[in-house]
């Protein structure tokens, strides 16, 4: 089973075929009664996760929002914000009354520190994760190099951010670097790439998000990718969704090779969308570089707010939506991800296509 991020474990009894993916840690044993009622059975919910984005009209990130700004509904139905964190600045709330063991208040506040000029990250975000994912196909051939160049220069500037893995593909995924603070590994790894051959890359995203979501805090995935993808055992619209079940981001930069198929390039705009991402399609070595520090920019801006969902008979695919509210605020653009898909408690996604492989010896 697959395990979402999660903040906080409450109980309760569930009626229906299916409980949430999302909102699964696992069934509980039943009561009798509930043995005796084939449509009962108890789950563990925890907090639903949304990274949200707020800029102007000129793309610009509005921070010092607050809790009571936002509104957030799941199909229609109000929800309470139970807790809220902006990355940029040195506050965290629990709105529930509740403390937070992992982060007490005045060891936050020595720990953080604000994001600067360069778009650098908050030291808050030691628990967030980062994955990389780099196309090694035969499309890499001409610019290996300067791929290399870009993705050790935004793994450089990510010190601070928690732990980061860096992951490749071709026609099988390949774990060189798992997750780690460890900045000099994570450039070893990207040095040590060589190419391949074919490009599975829908086979490896899905098993990238597959190894994020079980993991506490922030997640993203940044792809970098060459070309369309030839070789891959499952559709885009899988590997979006499950980001959307699971909160984890998407950001894809790719080249104009991956443009000039439109294929592809609505896919990964529509993979990357949904997630609460991005897409980014470079024209040369330079605006890849500029693609990594805008998802840096994205990361060091992201509000972070979470809820319990209220009673809600949908046992199928759930929609989210969030507001500002206030007219000074309307004028803003939100981006985040709009709702995720409940699952059996059992249910499992099979691994696509060839087994991936793991160069870390941790796995």
């Amino acid at each position: 089973m697959l395990i979402p991020s999660i903040l906080m474990k409450r109980s309760l009894s569930v009626f229906g075929v299916a409980a949430g993916y999302l909102l699964l840690t696992g069934a509980t044993v039943p009561s009798k009664a509930a043995q005796d009622d084939p449509m009962r059975f108890r789950v563990d919910v925890v907090l639903v996760q949304l990274n949200v984005a707020v800029t102007d009209d000129k793309g610009n990130y509005i921070t010092g929002l607050r809790p009571e700004d936002f509104v957030v509904t799941e199909d229609k139905i109000p929800e309470k914000i139970s807790t809220f964190e902006e990355s940029t600045e040195v506050h965290k709330h629990m709105l529930d009354g509740s403390a937070d063991p992992g982060a007490p208040a005045e060891a936050a506040k020595n720990a953080a520190t604000d994001a600067d000029a360069s778009g650098a990250l908050a030291a808050s975000r030691i628990s967030d994760s980062v994955f990389i994912l780099f196309d090694t196909s035969n499309y890499m051939y001409r610019s290996f190099v300067f791929a290399q160049d870009a993705i050790a220069d935004f793994v450089r500037s990510m010190d601070g951010y928690g732990k980061i893995a860096f992951y490749s593909y071709s026609r099988n995924l390949l774990r060189a670097t798992t997750l780690t603070s460890d900045r000099f590994r994570l450039e070893n790894g990207v040095r040590s790439t060589v190419a391949g051959d074919d490009a599975a890359l829908y086979n490896s995203l899905l098993l990238t998000v597959q190894d994020a979501a079980p993991l506490r805090g922030r997640k993203a995935i940044v792809v970098f990718s060459n070309g369309p993808d030839n070789a891959s055992a499952v559709p885009p619209e899988d590997v979006a969704e499950l980001a959307q079940s699971t909160g984890t981001l998407i950001y894809i930069i790719s080249t104009r090779q991956a443009q000039d198929d439109p294929a592809s390039a609505a896919a990964f705009e529509r993979m990357s969308r949904v997630s609460g991402g991005k897409a980014y399609f470079a024209k040369n070595w330079r605006e890849e570089k500029n693609a990594f520090a805008s998802i840096r920019d994205d990361l060091a801006h992201l509000y972070t707010l979470s809820y319990y969902p209220q009673p809600n008979p949908n046992r199928g695919w759930r929609s989210i939506s969030v507001k500002l509210v206030g007219k000074n605020l309307q004028k803003y653009h939100l981006r985040t991800r709009d709702g995720y898909r409940l699952l059996p408690a059992n249910s499992k996604v099979p691994p696509p296509g060839p087994e991936a492989r793991d160069n870390s010896g941790s796995r």
